[in-house]
């Protein structure tokens, strides 16, 4: 094994090695928050500190939750940076027009209309940021148009606009809006200005706008290629890998009857039982608050005429629908690591069911207190200077306030000291188990900590920083270290079912976690390409994400392992609805994470894709449809392991197994991909700003393609539904019946 630990260890010292040295370029080249913006006439636009003011003014109403600053945040109101820029330009040339012509812009001829767009690109494009001073100077006219721009963003705050789902009074302050206003200008200054010294924006040219000639670089054509032939470099390579490898699975000798037919849970064991309810509980509420958010797709203020947007908007629902995912995933997922440990080592620790206990109580604290506080945040309840502690953070996947992010954190960190209590005596064994479960607790201590990058973005710390930190717990800590942890954590429960040997199961996980990490560290740089960094992101990004997908094209062969597994011996089939929840898990990685995941990451596809529909079918695919299965196959493998004796309802099981998984593919295929889709052509052909407006969106094709989400939902809701009822029904002795 030595071999394989020097691997691991060089790939994890040099990918974040490297992904610091880009965080340093990237924390000294973001775009300057500048104090003030004054006209040359000296009209002031923004005033000091309106920019930092305004970006928390931002995140208190849902932040990247109703709408989308750099193409990142949700999907039913356009993305504020790109509208307000495009608002900004039009004004701009019809002003210009009835100066120079007395007519409208789109009156003009092709030849008067060249010659405006040409003195227009150079004005906005040209860098007038003075560092000396941290003062941007602009021509007059940009500041009418700064003025006929908070006008419109006051109406739809104030007012509110059902078709970008933002309800009456969401910001009725007038100071607020203009510090709102002033960090949207700021977003679209960074994503419409050369950097210094270069003929590129901040943001390297995105969002396409041919106003400006904002389009894509020519580092995001070649990267692209090169990209893509790393990747089928890689293809070839694993190819040769597993042709090459001895057929290493099944033991010889699998066991005439279940290992753990004749185990008795602890009495810590029996104490996750109440977080797998809780982990149903979250599920539905999940599914409940994911109906109301796609419906306000279509609606926009209302529920099927209910007005369920007074108390619950669009902002309140979508983040709440986020959060849940993550949180019901991870209490599953925790919950079967202390299921697991007391098991590994055949001993139950003192205090161990205290410590299970107190952080059930944790938990439920951070879960309802940060929706809670969101709530509040969004609704104007919490007083200013508690927004930032108990509010909403503003940033998507980590909308907690950060009180409740200390919080989870330490929760994170008791959950790893209780594991590491139950294992540390298996692991003082020094025998053939050890090399799993050196990288078991290596993973769950990746889960514990590397949420607490969250913690690195401050109150007004610069986007493009804040955005670097978010990635490292979006990527890092939930497509990164969630994918070894879910590598190792199945490997090893067919280990200590003894169909697959320790000594292979350990060596297998080490090095799949080596070639997934070896792409996911630095590949988290690819979610960075637009959003005010530097293009070595761009370059590093593009080359590593790739390689990301190259151990996800060979899970078929993981896949066939556990179907091979399922009917090992006839006793297994008591494992069969976890193994295929392990199955659909690859299928899935491969779907999900690998094919709608490479189809947004190559950055000329990403520059016309990012935050459009195709972003939720790469998320809903690979979130759900990895993690999400995985938690429930834990869940289900954990409560078999309880009570082995019994025999399982068959029906609903097959059922549900089925609904869920035909449900998630009709709801990602014949709604959300069509919609993302057109929206790149809309993109391409016409402009992002385009793409992400109600005047695109709101038509009679994009409005039914909306509505097909409704088959796909409802038969994944019905499933969830079942598997539910069969999960309770265990315990009422209703989804079973004895041997």
């Amino acid at each position: 094994m030595k071999k394989y630990w020097i691997g691991f260890a060089a790939v994890i010292l040099i990918s974040f090695a490297v992904l610091g040295w880009v965080g340093t370029r990237i924390y000294h080249q973001a775009p300057p928050i500048a104090d003030k913006v004054i006209a040359t006439d000296g009209t002031a636009l923004i005033s000091s500190g309106e920019i930092a003011a305004g970006q928390n003014v931002w995140q208190a109403l849902g932040g990247m939750e109703v709408g989308s600053i750099w193409g990142h945040g949700s999907y039913v109101a356009p993305d504020w940076s790109a509208d307000w820029l495009h608002l900004e330009l039009v004004f701009i040339l019809n002003d210009w027009s009835q100066k120079d012509f007395q007519k409208s812009f789109d009156a003009l001829t092709s030849e008067q209309q060249s010659s405006l767009t040409a003195r227009l690109t150079t004005m906005i494009r040209k860098n007038t940021y003075d560092a000396n001073t941290n003062t941007i100077t602009v021509d007059p006219v940009r500041a009418r148009a700064f003025q006929s721009n908070l006008e419109h963003y006051t109406e739809v705050f104030s007012n509110g606009k059902a078709e970008y789902a933002i309800p009456k009074n969401t910001q009725s302050d007038p100071v607020k809006l203009r510090q709102l206003a002033a960090f949207i200008f700021w977003s679209s200054w960074a994503a419409s200005t050369n950097r210094p010294d270069d003929n590129i924006t901040y943001t390297s040219n995105w969002p396409h706008e041919d106003l400006i000639q904002n389009k894509p670089t020519g580092e995001a054509v070649v990267w692209t290629g090169v990209s893509i032939i790393v990747l089928l470099a890689g293809i070839g390579g694993m190819a040769l890998f597993y042709a090459s490898r001895k057929e290493e699975g099944l033991l010889g000798d699998v066991p005439a009857s279940d290992p753990l037919l004749n185990s008795s849970s602890t009495p810590s064991q029996l104490a996750t039982l109440k977080y797998f309810w809780t982990v149903l509980g979250l599920m539905l509420l999940q599914m409940g608050v994911g109906m109301v958010t796609a419906h306000y797709g279509v609606e926009g203020d209302s529920f099927y005429g209910i007005p369920l947007a007074k108390f619950l908007p669009y902002s309140i629902a979508r983040t709440w629908h986020t959060q849940l995912g993550i949180f019901w995933i991870a209490t599953a997922w925790l919950a079967a690591g202390l299921f697991i440990g007391p098991a590994v080592s055949g001993v139950e620790p003192k205090f161990q069911l205290l410590g299970v206990n107190v952080l059930f109580g944790a938990l439920l604290v951070v879960v309802l207190g940060s929706m809670a506080g969101e709530w509040m945040s969004i609704m104007h309840v919490l007083p200013d200077n508690l927004l930032f502690y108990f509010g909403h953070s503003g940033f998507e996947y980590i909308d907690l306030g950060k009180f409740f992010q200390i919080a989870l954190l330490v929760g994170l960190i008791l959950w790893f000291v209780l594991m590491y209590r139950a294992i540390r005596p298996a692991l003082q064994r020094k025998d053939e188990q050890k090399p799993i479960l050196t990288l078991f607790l290596i993973s769950s201590g990746a889960i514990a900590s590397f949420y607490g990058a969250a913690l690195m973005v401050g109150k007004h710390t610069n986007l493009a920083v804040a955005e670097y930190w978010r990635w490292w717990v979006v990527h890092l800590w939930v497509e990164g270290f969630f994918e070894v942890f879910a590598t190792v954590v199945v490997a090893f429960l067919f280990a200590r079912l003894k169909l697959v040997s320790l000594k292979t199961a350990g060596q297998a996980t080490v090095l799949s976690a080596t070639i997934f990490l070896s792409g996911g560290i630095i590949g988290t740089l690819h979610h960075l390409y637009f959003s005010g960094t530097p293009t070595i992101v761009l370059a590093l990004g593009s080359v590593f994400s790739a390689l990301e997908v190259v151990p996800l094209v060979f899970v078929g062969y993981e896949a066939w392992e556990n179907i091979k597994l399922s009917g090992a011996t006839v006793w297994i089939k008591n494992y069969k609805w976890p193994i295929y929840y392990f199955v659909s898990v690859a299928f899935w990685n491969l779907v999900g994470a690998g094919l709608f995941g490479f189809m947004i990451n190559p950055p000329i596809a990403l520059y016309y894709m990012q935050g459009l529909n195709t972003t939720p079918v790469h998320a809903h695919a690979a979130l759900f449809g990895v993690y999400g299965m995985l938690g429930i196959g834990l869940l289900l493998f954990s409560l078999r392991a309880m009570n082995p004796r019994i025999e399982w309802n068959e029906k609903a099981m097959k059922f549900s197994f089925w609904t869920i998984n035909i449900g998630l593919m009709m709801m990602v295929t014949l709604s959300l991909l069509p919609v993302g889709l057109m929206q790149t052509w809309a993109s391409v052909e016409h402009g992002y700003w385009y793409a992400r407006s109600a005047e695109f969106l709101q038509t009679g094709v994009m409005s039914t393609l909306r509505w097909m989400r409704v088959p796909g939902d409802s038969i994944f809701a019905i499933g969830i539904a079942v598997l539910v009822f069969f999960v309770f029904g265990l315990t009422m002795k209703k989804s079973f019946k004895e041997k």
